[in-house]
């Protein structure tokens, strides 16, 4: 029994006008801050059920019935992707999070130094492979809607047209809206889920009729199955493993499967629920597809249409609730993968292809205005959902609509497939180039458009039958199902082997004879070591700068006036402003780059913030090279250029001796200005009482002897500056020529105790002996260590202002050094600047001194290899260990009596 088609298309119409309310209803909420039940993983779950197309809802069954168990490919490939996200998806979501990815070719095109090139060339290959998956869809409603309806195939282009146009609405005016930053869209997104429950309903529905009302149970139902399905143990060949090969990379690299798993992605918590709850999800459907070919192969007649029996089955029986809900299962199905892929493939051609020529068409117009690229590019998104659906209704019309489901998906399939080397490379080698990468894309588009798109048509495109048949110039090693003569294998293994294996094998090969750019090694080390990095970390040097009205034009093109003035009000409020502009920073242009890609792709908003900032990255070599110049902190990069080899250990050296060459001319200039500004301090009062001496001739005698005491005094405190900074040149410059010795370090503390005590002014402060390593060789230099020790006491004498003054000596051996403690009990040093007291001319107190003493003591520890650290007092003050390294012998022989 058949429906008449007014009941059909009212039913369709109502079930799209409930899509519809719920996708504008979700937008409202979402609009409003009410989005938060859209995170939840259930519904990211059920949005990856986008996999599951007319194909899986029809052609799996199909497939079933002609080949036996090959179609249990199809749901095994992705489950074992999900079942070990946590080595690739986990990898990929969250470079997608950390970059603002919006599309795989997004993702690839960023990977390899945000070229603009490759994105185009992957957009182009996402379309055309995604083309003969569009064409499956119009075909699966197409058929499914003249077998409800009993009708004739020559309305077959008139359906797909209408549902073609039909699909397009609803995705331009939900998928189309807003270009909005993380290319989200929560109606569509809550659309999906719903229409996954709806499609896995149906199929169980249809199953449980399959197995209870036709084959008369479970057992019936298996031996059923198992008497008319093919089972043949050759299915597990070559084709087999190409088949879940090919499945496994699809639900990576479809540009749908893309959309809804990284970019549609709102926290990588979603992922541990869809680790498990979408392979139940497809063992759900899957579970259900022997039982329905079984019924159908033993009870339908023999031309029936396999791809049919889930539709054909309830209606020979006369259940026509059953099977117009199958047929709205399957109208979701298609429908959801339908406004996906166009969404996902409308936003890479405006971002990839037209973002780049506006951008250019438009900074040849004097007049700006706000809003006009991103406009441009809402309206483009729009063109490309109805060519995408072109493309699919002129291939359905171009290869007949015939043909089984399973084959035309598995075109696309392989497709995509050519994705995959540059993807896994980019994530997992750093030595992977732009060039290996484009040339292995190329490569693998064209032997998949020649070997296995072009025959789908069947000499009606491009090629003709006898090219097909003879190959090209009628040279048989070069034909399309048999290139360099391997003939007999299956024609998508033979395709599969040809181009992906190519694609891999060029990018290899290329990327190991060309060299990395800057911004492809600084990517690469981002995505390799995603999980090592913060979000928005940036390696190397790249210096930009722009004028920063020029970049808020850019901004308001682009996101428009309000979204533009709130992100450059953020960031003036970062940099601690509270009105105007923010400071062309190159942190600040990153940031901003980062924030135009989430709309308009990476290498996009590369080239757009480019046009407006000049940039400039050092490559390794140029780094090398400076490193070599600077005398002694090239001993770190001298090191650092015999291990140039191991990657990973090169970067990290490399980066820190970037930083101290970064720095090294702003601290040569902070140096000059405070040794200028302490010299000039008492060289200020001795010339101020030098003055007053010479014109004040009348001065009675105790008032001079006070001046001239404080021009003594001042003067003491030069020549001891001077001495403290002619002891850190020359500690920094020639710390190799000063010679060590095996000295008793107990005699040197000695010694150094009784300077102390004797220089401390008649302070009075009580010295006690802690505990005592006794005689101990160390590999010093004498004069030097007693420096430390004498710097040290006197510190602690000099900035102790407690009631009962005293100070505390230990010393002991542990751990193959002499290990001395200095103890007070003054006020201490707060613990936030207990990393500053080692910095020149840092001074916590006001008691006198240049803040040059500590850090020359360090200086002279770190020269014997030695330390010196700071830690609180036991019961209050500081607490100063030092540390030198023993002397081969360890313990001096005894003195001769």
């Amino acid at each position: 029994m058949t429906h008449s088609a007014n009941l059909i298309l009212a039913v369709s119409l109502i079930y799209v006008a409930l899509l519809f309310c719920l996708a504008w209803f979700v937008d409202r909420r979402a609009a409003r801050g009410r989005e938060r039940w859209l995170h939840s993983p259930v519904v990211y779950t059920l949005s990856l059920s986008v996999y599951c197309t007319a194909w899986t809802f029809y052609g799996a069954v199909g497939s079933a019935a002609r080949s036996g168990l090959e179609f249990a490919t199809i749901y095994l490939g992705p489950t074992l992707v999900f079942v070990g996200w946590w080595w690739l998806i986990r990898k990929i979501v969250r470079i997608g999070r950390t970059h603002r990815i919006t599309s795989i070719a997004d993702m690839i095109s960023s990977r390899y130094g945000k070229s603009g090139a490759l994105a185009a060339i992957a957009t182009l290959v996402a379309v055309m492979a995604a083309t003969p998956y569009i064409a499956l869809q119009l075909q699966s409603v197409t058929l499914s809607f003249e077998v409800i309806i009993g009708g004739g195939a020559e309305h077959d282009a008139r359906i797909a047209f209408w549902t073609a146009v039909g699909m397009a609405v609803f995705t331009i005016l939900f998928g189309t809206r807003t270009l909005d930053e993380n290319e989200r869209h929560y109606g569509v997104v809550a659309a999906i889920a719903a229409e996954a429950i709806v499609k896995l309903t149906a199929l169980i529905a249809v199953g449980m009729f399959a197995i209870f009302g036709i084959s008369g149970g479970l057992p019936e139902s298996l031996s059923t199955t198992l008497t008319a399905a093919n089972f043949d143990e050759s299915v597990f060949g070559s084709r087999w493993v190409t088949l879940l090969f090919l499945s496994a990379a699809a639900i990576i690299c479809l540009p749908r499967q893309f959309q809804v798993t990284v970019v549609e992605n709102t926290s990588e918590r979603q992922l541990v629920t869809a680790s498990w709850m979408f392979p139940f999800y497809l063992l759900l459907t899957s579970a259900f597809v022997l039982p329905i070919a079984g019924a159908g192969l033993a009870t339908m007649p023999s031309d029936a249409n396999p791809d049919l029996f889930v539709l054909t089955l309830p209606l020979s029986a006369g259940k026509q609730e059953l099977a117009i809900l199958a047929f709205i299962g399957g109208f979701s199905s298609a429908t959801s993968m339908v406004i996906v892929s166009t969404i996902a493939l409308s936003t890479m051609v405006s971002n990839h292809i037209i973002a780049p020529i506006s951008m250019w068409l438009l900074s040849l117009r004097r007049e700006e205005q706000s809003g006009d690229v991103m406009r441009v590019l809402l309206m483009t998104r729009r063109f490309a959902i109805v060519a995408v659906l072109g493309l699919g209704y002129l291939y359905f019309i171009l290869t007949g609509g015939s043909g089984a489901l399973a084959s035309i998906g598995l075109i696309a399939f392989c497709g995509v497939a050519q994705f995959l080397p540059s993807l896994i490379a980019g994530i997992f080698w750093r030595g992977a180039t732009k060039a290996g990468a484009m040339s292995g894309l190329l490569t693998g588009f064209v032997l998949w458009t020649y070997t296995l798109f072009l025959p789908s048509f069947d000499g009606t495109f491009i090629l003709s039958a006898e090219t097909i048949r003879d190959g090209l110039f009628g040279i048989g090693m070069l034909r399309p199902h048999a290139l360099a003569g391997f003939t007999g294998a299956d024609p998508l293994v033979h395709a599969t082997f040809w181009s992906v294996g190519a694609n891999a094998a060029v990018l290899i090969l290329v990327s190991l004879f060309t060299r990395l750019s800057p911004l492809e090694r600084l990517q690469g080390t981002l995505f390799v070591d995603v999980f090592r990095s913060e979000p928005g970390q940036t390696l190397g040097v790249v210096r930009r700068s722009a004028a920063t009205e020029d970049l808020f034009i850019l901004a308001q093109r682009i996101l428009g006036r309000d979204a533009a003035a709130a992100l450059f009000a953020s960031a003036a409020r970062a940099q601690g402003k509270t009105s105007g502009l923010p400071d062309p920073s190159p942190a600040f242009i990153s940031r901003f780059e980062r924030e135009l890609a989430g709309s308009v792709g990476a290498a996009s908003a590369h080239a757009m913030v480019n046009r407006s900032a000049g940039g400039e990255t050092i490559s390794l070599t140029d780094l090398m090279d400076i490193a070599d110049e600077a005398a002694k902190l090239m001993r770190t990069s001298q090191a650092l250029a015999a291990k140039s080899r191991e990657a990973e250990h090169t970067a990290a050296q490399l980066r820190a001796a970037n930083e101290r060459l970064r720095s090294l001319d702003m601290q040569k200039d902070e140096f000059l200005s405070q040794v200028s500004h302490e010299l000039r301090t008492p060289m200020t009062s001795v010339r101020s009482f030098a003055e007053i001496l010479e014109q004040s001739p009348d001065l009675d005698a105790d008032t001079r002897r006070r001046f001239a005491a404080i021009i003594q005094k001042e003067s003491i405190r030069l020549t001891s500056l001077l001495d403290e900074i002619r002891d850190m040149s020359f500690l920094h410059e020639d710390a190799d020529s000063v010679p060590l010795d095996d000295i008793d370090g107990e005699k040197v503390l000695d010694v150094a105790v009784e300077v102390a005590l004797a220089a401390s002014g008649g302070r009075r402060v009580a010295f006690n002996w802690g505990q005592r390593a006794g005689p101990v060789l160390v590999r010093a230099h004498a004069d030097r260590l007693s420096q430390v020790f004498i710097n040290l006491i006197s510190n602690a004498i000099k900035h102790n202002n407690g009631p009962d003054p005293a100070i505390r000596i230990d010393s002991r051996v542990v751990d193959g050094a002499y290990e001395v403690a200095i103890e007070d009990n003054g006020p201490g040093i707060p613990e936030g600047l207990r990393e500053r007291v080692f910095e020149r001319f840092f001074r916590h107190s006001a008691a006198g001194g240049a803040g040059l003493g500590l850090p020359i003591s360090l200086r002279i520890m770190q020269t014997f290899g030695g330390s010196i650290g700071l830690e609180p007092g036991r019961s209050s003050g500081a607490r100063f260990i030092i540390r030198t390294p023993l002397a081969s012998a360890g313990i001096p022989p005894p003195e001769s009596p």
